[in-house]
């Protein structure tokens, strides 16, 4: 368990399983909704859900400049799914005016693997914490990364083989799959041990 206060960005999507999963490792996350409780944490997931909604949102709260300036400044964040989207500085296949938080060098793909009836679980093989199961829905992949980002995931099987699911540049961490859809907590141990090393 850290000290440090981890923050569930809970606009919309899946911030109440992040939240769970938090508490199962023994943390106290808090739900952030507002520029006056991203002001009280350290660290921040942005959780699955849907993208442009997640941006919308984010702009209508007064939450977009707020995160993506706590972002640049260094504050430790993990995307899942649509949240890897909103970290990522490009999207391909991104909806008309469609802005992202940014911070990680990479390239995504918006609904990669398909639409929500070609959701998928797949073994994946992820550096630093081992072989887990990947619950992938609606899920974008990586297309590129550029010189300082850490690939820590590839699909090791099936037509989208290679490809690129979860990267890490410092403090700041991305996968495209759901682990807060599981009772497997070791993704989310290695972000509380990022933020801790901080």
């Amino acid at each position: 368990m850290t000290d440090k206060t981890i923050g569930v960005l809970a606009l919309q999507g899946d911030f109440r399983e992040h939240a769970a999963s938090l508490k199962a490792i023994g943390q106290n996350p808090v739900l952030v909704r507002r520029p006056h409780e991203l002001e009280q944490v350290d660290a921040l997931i942005v959780p699955g859900g849907e993208s442009t909604a997640m941006w919308k949102l984010a702009a209508t709260a007064e939450m977009f400049e707020p995160v993506r300036k706590r972002v640049a400044d260094g504050m430790p964040v993990f995307g899942t799914c649509a949240g890897m989207i909103m970290m990522a500085d490009r999207i391909v296949d991104a909806a008309a005016g469609q802005q992202t938080f940014g911070g990680l060098p990479i390239t995504v793909r918006r609904n990669a693997f398909g639409r929500q009836t070609e959701s998928f679980e797949e073994p994946i093989a992820f550096e630093g914490v081992g072989e887990l199961t990947g619950v992938f829905i609606r899920a974008p992949w990586v297309e590129s990364v550029e010189d300082g980002v850490e690939v820590l995931a590839r699909v090791t099987s099936g037509p989208a083989t290679g490809r690129i699911v979860a990267v890490r540049q410092g403090s700041l961490l991305a996968v495209s799959f759901h682990p807060e859809l599981t009772t497997d907590y070791r993704v989310h141990e290695y972000f509380v041990a990022m933020v801790e090393s901080a």
